[in-house]
């Protein structure tokens, strides 16, 4: 068996701010700003429950619809005749597989075959050859296989001295 509950007694109770409580004693109601208040109608419109009437109609007829109640009818099938551009391109159709179908090879000349070598020569691989070993030369190209040389400067121009005896 539960106690019954028991409600608080005032010290328990939170306190309110001093300044709080002093300015809910002193409200005015003349203070507050005037709002238009507008009703709204959540109730549903004649045309709305006529509407919802003719769909749960439609859906009931739906569900006990009986099949039996139908009537059979006689399909018409329509026979829709080619166009003259589809009579022309049966006809060369036509013709085509006749051509072939018939085909006389006797009426074929005889011709003489030239079989001609699209491989180059010997000479042309080895100079292809020599190309590409000089490419791999100039591409793995090593400059500390070289040796050290000491260049000189010659002066081809002609002296002061030179210049002032041919005058």
């Amino acid at each position: 068996m539960s106690a019954a509950p028991v409600s608080p007694s005032l010290k328990d109770l939170p306190k309110v701010a001093g300044d709080l409580k002093s300015e809910l004693e002193t409200f005015k109601q003349d203070n507050m700003k005037k709002a238009a208040t507008t009703e709204k109608n959540i109730l549903p419109t004649a045309e709305d429950v006529q509407q919802e009437k003719q769909h749960n109609e439609l859906i009931l007829g739906v569900e006990n619809f009986r099949a039996d109640r139908l009537k059979r009818t006689n399909t018409k099938e329509k026979i829709v005749l080619p166009n003259a551009q589809d009579v022309a391109a049966e006809k060369t159709q036509k013709a085509l597989l006749e051509g072939v179908e018939a085909f006389d090879p006797g009426r074929l000349k005889h011709t003489e075959t030239n079989e001609k070598n699209p491989l180059p020569d010997k000479d042309a691989i080895e100079a292809e050859k020599g190309q590409q070993k000089l490419i791999e030369g100039i591409e793995n190209f090593d400059p500390k296989k070289l040796k050290h040389t000491e260049t000189q400067e010659k002066n081809p121009l002609p002296t002061k001295e030179a210049i002032a005896q041919e005058k």
